[in-house]
């Protein structure tokens, strides 16, 4: 048996609106990880199908969203380091029970590590591009990815007049036109420049 290895991602750091979302992911030996990548290269139909797999296979996941409000009153870089965080104490197995495995460990994506309360043996280490090249990683970050877009696509039914369905929430050329036309949606991050 190979170390346990958890592996934590983010999605939504750059949108003007919605959730950042964090997922944390443990992956058998035995995953097929060829079929993984960074969520960002792969289409949304792969992705979907990978988050299922994911979902199944997996030792343990989560998936935690930490809204547009509290990102206005932390910061962008604080709520992602929370919603990470939160991501591994909130570590369920694939029937939804509990995960209460020992980790032995914590892979991050980028360079600030999240504070857990964790064992000094535990190793944990933030690393650029782990999304493109540590398994877990990468299935977290396809994890987020997916429950970050289909919850924009359910505000996107709430308020469509915003078209989250078609942006996600993310800084493009139809989502600035659209918030200056009618003004900021009840998600905007308001401490973000259109």
């Amino acid at each position: 048996m190979n170390k346990i290895i958890c592996g934590i991602d983010e999605a939504g750091r750059g949108p003007l609106s919605g959730p950042v979302t964090a997922a944390a992911v443990i992956l058998p030996d035995d995953f097929e990880i060829e079929l993984l990548n960074d969520s960002k290269k792969l289409s949304e139909k792969k992705r979907n199908a990978l988050e299922i797999l994911i979902k199944e296979k997996c030792i343990a996941w989560s998936v935690v969203h930490i809204p547009h409000n509290v990102i206005d009153e932390i910061n962008i870089l604080n709520a992602s380091l929370l919603a990470m965080k939160n991501a591994y104490e909130s570590l369920v197995t694939p029937n939804g029970n509990i995960f209460s495995g020992e980790v032995n460990k914590i892979i991050v994506d980028g360079i600030y590590f999240p504070k857990l309360n964790v064992s000094k043996n535990i190793e944990c280490v933030a690393k650029v591009k782990a999304d493109a090249t540590e398994p877990s990683v990468m299935a977290a970050s396809i994890l987020a990815k997916t429950a970050r877009d289909k919850l924009m696509i359910e505000y996107s039914k709430i308020y469509p007049e915003y078209q989250y369905e078609k942006h996600k929430g993310y800084p493009t050329k139809l989502h600035k036109e659209i918030c200056k036309k009618i003004g900021p949606s009840p998600i905007q991050r308001r401490t973000f420049k259109i």
